[in-house]
Formats: structure tokens, C-alpha cells, sequence
């Protein structure tokens, strides 16, 4: 029995000794012993002890390599307004310094929180098209570091970003744009720190989504910024990413469709319901305006022309071209009968006139007939009269005495006579006031000329009978025109 118990003693003392040797606790062999603990925090100071945190690994020798890698967690938003987009993302950075090694065991690795970051090197990473960025610190900060036994390490943090992404919105909504993350080091150039994307470099974009866009791939490319202070390795994420045309279907292009297609109700109104067909015209030409403000109202101020300017304008164009074409309704139908109503009068006036005339005419010459009669007695009379005082007056009557006036004349041998002197520019004025006279002369022709070939319509419903084709038509090739020539050729504008 006795050796029994020894044995049994021997082997649970066989058993500490093993954990001990391993560096765990007898009690709970899944936690480290308290001596290892020591161990661990002896070991952290010694590597801490006279490291320079201000000297990069290898210090004036070859330049350090460090590896990068990201992990897509969401993208929040992407505003064209702004020009820029909002990323959630895991970046983890891993380089190696030999000053940190404390075991030739690779394996050998120490998990530590993110405030030793700030006792050790670390790279001066930033991105070069960041606005704002902020580090998540709930519930502590979210950074960790992790140190394995040959001094490599691995430094990773989470945090959200606004990027840069300049936009080209000229086939907007229809647009693919091309945003980019660029990440660089701020101070050091490709002599001191060299980056390179790992083997993986990028995870978590096929489950990221986004509300406006599908992100339709993505690569990564290394090259060689040249700046002011030096060359440094520049490391880009680029998304391709094509905008959903769903929301602006429902939101934009189908109102605006029906919206011309409601003012081609007016085609079918009479043309004398005038308050009926002009409420129509305003309120389509009012709402379109509505829709334009809407939509540039998410929009940059920008110079350029978009795709979807180009449709509500067209769409503008024909709800304000079916307003028009009631107004030549109108002022064909009551033009006509101005002129008919003008035309008539103007008859009447003149055969009122020629009556008047006749009658005048009639009158005069009843009265010439007895003034003449009376005048040629008169004359006989005063000719053939015995006494000289009447002799002379009747001469005196027609026949200019020397000093007199020209009016004792007969009116046949009156003379009137003009004396002009030149005055200096005179002919140029004249010729300015021919050639304004011909150019009048000719515009009025030429308004004739088209006045005349203009069919002459006597029905007015024959312009709404075209008017319920032609703008149909139209608007049908407009639209067939428009979404070939923006969806064939696919917007892409990253190239």
C-alpha cells in the first residue's frame, strides 16, 4: 500500500515538474505560471532598454521592406457633391526589426496592446487623398500589435477615412468611376522605407456593398511618387465601381417621360378651350423646372454638361414646344379671322370712299360747268368794254408790269425756282439712306418669300393632327438615340 502512495506521489511531482518546465500553471495548465509571466515582462523590458524609437530598423544600411495589407469592413458613403467617399477598413502593416528579437523561434509570439506601439518604430504611414480620418477607440483604442521571436512584427489598427475621388460626371447617371486609396510614407524616402502590397493584399471587398454603386473589381499597382523632398514608394487600392441607374429611373427619367407625355393631352383638347390647353402647357413647363432643380441640386456646380442634363432639357424642349404649338394654334385661328374681319372693312371703306368721290366729282363739275360759263361772259365783256380803266385792269390781271410781282401772272407762266447750295457729307448720307433702303427692300422681300412658300393652312386642327404624330415620334427617336449612345458605350470614364 505505502508504495502505492509513493508512486502516486512520484508521478504527480513528475507532472509539476513537466508544467513548470513549459511554463504553465499545475493549477490550470492552460494559463502561463507566474514565473513565465515574469519572464514575458523581464523579457519586454530588456528589449526596451536603450531602444532608439526615433532610428528606423537597420539604421543607415539597406532600406526597410514593409509589407501592407487592408481589409475592406464597409463603405459608408460616396458623395458627388463633395467629391469624395467615405471606407471603414483593418490596416495591417508588418516589418521586422531585429532590435526587438527575443527567441530564435519564429513561432515564439507576444500579443501586446496598442499603446507599445508608441515605445517602438514605427512607419510614418499616411494616405496621400485622405480628408479626415479618425482611429476607433470602443472600447479601448482598436490597434494591436504582435511580436514574434525573430523581431518581425505586425502592426494593425481599424479606423474610417473620407478619400479624395475626383469624379468625371459627364455621363452621370450612367458613369463608372474610379476611386483610389493612396498610401504612402510621409517622411521616408525609397532609400530608407520601401512598401510592397502582401500576397493577399486586399480582403473584404466581394461582401462590401454600397446603396448607388456595385463595385465591379478591383486592383493594386506599386510605383514611384517624385516630389520636392525626395522620391518616396506610393501603394494604390483602386475600385471600379458603376452607379446603379435604378433610383434615378423611378426619381428622374420616368416622371420627366410622363410629364411629356402629358403635355400631348393639350393636342386633343379644342383649340378655343384656351384656359384649359395654356394651364396644361404652364403646369407641365413648371414641373419639369421642379425635376431640374431636384436633381442638380445633389450635384457639383460644374461647367461640363451631363448625361442627364441633356434629357431634361430635351425634355424641356418638347413640353415648351407643345406650349408653342398651341400659341400657333391660336394666333393662326384668330390671325385668320383678323384679316378676314380686316379685309372686309377695308372693302367697305373703300367702296364707301369711291361714292364719296363720285359724288364730289359729280358736284364739281356741275359747279366748273357755271363758274367757266360766268368767266367767259366776263371776260368777253370786260375785253370789249368801251372804257380804258377796265381794258387796263383786265391786262393788269395777267400781264407782270416792270417791278411787279409774278403773281399778275396767268398761273401757266409762273416760275418757281429752287437754289440749292451743296453741303459738305451730303452724298455719303444719301448713300447710307439707299443702302438702308435696299437692305429694307430686301428683308421685306425676303419675308415675302417665305411668307409665300409657308403652306397656307385654313384649318387649324390640321396643325394638332400633325402635332399628335410628330412630337411622339420624335421624342420616341430621342430617347432611342439617347440611352444607345450612353448605355452601348458604357460610361466608363476610367479610362
Amino acid at each position: 500500500m505505502k508504495n502505492f502512495e509513493w508512486l502516486i506521489m512520484l508521478s504527480v511531482f513528475f507532472r509539476e515538474s513537466v508544467l513548470y518546465s513549459e511554463g504553465l500553471s499545475p493549477k490550470n495548465p492552460m494559463l502561463p505560471s507566474a514565473g513565465t509571466l515574469d519572464n514575458v515582462t523581464k523579457t519586454i523590458g530588456r528589449l526596451l532598454d536603450g531602444y532608439d524609437i526615433r532610428l528606423r530598423p537597420n539604421f543607415g544600411g539597406d532600406p526597410l521592406y514593409v509589407g501592407f495589407d487592408l481589409t475592406i469592413a464597409s463603405f459608408d458613403s460616396i458623395s458627388e457633391v463633395s467629391m469624395d467617399y467615405t471606407i471603414t477598413m483593418y490596416l495591417n502593416q508588418y516589418w521586422k526589426d531585429e532590435r526587438l528579437a527575443f527567441s530564435s523561434e519564429e513561432n515564439k509570439v507576444l500579443t501586446l496592446s496598442g499603446d507599445f506601439a508608441e515605445k517602438i518604430w514605427v512607419p510614418d504611414t499616411f494616405f496621400a487623398n485622405d480628408k479626415k480620418s479618425f482611429l476607433h477607440d470602443v472600447t479601448e483604442q482598436n490597434k494591436m500589435v504582435r511580436l514574434h521571436g525573430d523581431g518581425a512584427i505586425t502592426y494593425g489598427m481599424r479606423f474610417t477615412t473620407t478619400l479624395a475621388c475626383m469624379m468625371d460626371l459627364h455621363y452621370y447617371p450612367l458613369d463608372r468611376q474610379n476611386c483610389t486609396v493612396e498610401i504612402e510614407s510621409y517622411g521616408y524616402t525609397v532609400s530608407d522605407v520601401v512598401m510592397y502590397w502582401r500576397d493577399e493584399p486586399v480582403v473584404g471587398v466581394e461582401e462590401a456593398e454600397l446603396p448607388q454603386f456595385t463595385i465591379m473589381g478591383w486592383e493594386t499597382n506599386e510605383r514611384k511618387i517624385k516630389l520636392a523632398t525626395g522620391t518616396y514608394q506610393r501603394l494604390s487600392l483602386s475600385f471600379k465601381l458603376q452607379r446603379n441607374i435604378g433610383y434615378f429611373v423611378f426619381q428622374t427619367y420616368l416622371p420627366s417621360i410622363l410629364i411629356v407625355m402629358l403635355s400631348w393631352v393639350s393636342f386633343w383638347i379644342n383649340h378655343e378651350a384656351t384656359s384649359a390647353r395654356v394651364a396644361l402647357g404652364i403646369t407641365t413647363v413648371l414641373t419639369m423646372t421642379t425635376i431640374s432643380t431636384g436633381v442638380r441640386s445633389s450635384l457639383p456646380r460644374i461647367s461640363y454638361v451631363k448625361a442627364i442634363d441633356i434629357y431634361l432639357v430635351m425634355c424641356f424642349v418638347f413640353v415648351f414646344a407643345a406650349l408653342l404649338e398651341y400659341a400657333a394654334v391660336n394666333y393662326t385661328y384668330w390671325g385668320a379671322r383678323a384679316k378676314k374681319k380686316k379685309k372686309e372693312k377695308k372693302l367697305r371703306d373703300k367702296e364707301e370712299k369711291e361714292k364719296l368721290m363720285n359724288a364730289k366729282a359729280a358736284v364739281e363739275e356741275n359747279q366748273d360747268g357755271v363758274n367757266s360759263a360766268e368767266e367767259i361772259i366776263e371776260l368777253q365783256d370786260l375785253r370789249m368794254s368801251p372804257i380804258p380803266s377796265l381794258r387796263n385792269r383786265h391786262k393788269a390781271k395777267y400781264y407782270k408790269e416792270p417791278g411787279g410781282s409774278d403773281q399778275s401772272f396767268p398761273p401757266s407762266f409762273r416760275m418757281h425756282r429752287n437754289y440749292s447750295f451743296p453741303v459738305r457729307g451730303g452724298h455719303s448720307h444719301h448713300r447710307k439712306d439707299r443702302k438702308r433702303t435696299r437692305l429694307l427692300n430686301q428683308l421685306k422681300k425676303g419675308a415675302g418669300v417665305i411668307k409665300s412658300s409657308l403652306p397656307k393652312i385654313k384649318d387649324v386642327n390640321v396643325i394638332d393632327k400633325y402635332s399628335r404624330v410628330v412630337f411622339p415620334v420624335s421624342f420616341i427617336l430621342f430617347n432611342v438615340a439617347y440611352w444607345c449612345f450612353y448605355v452601348m458605350d458604357g460610361g466608363d470614364t476610367t479610362k
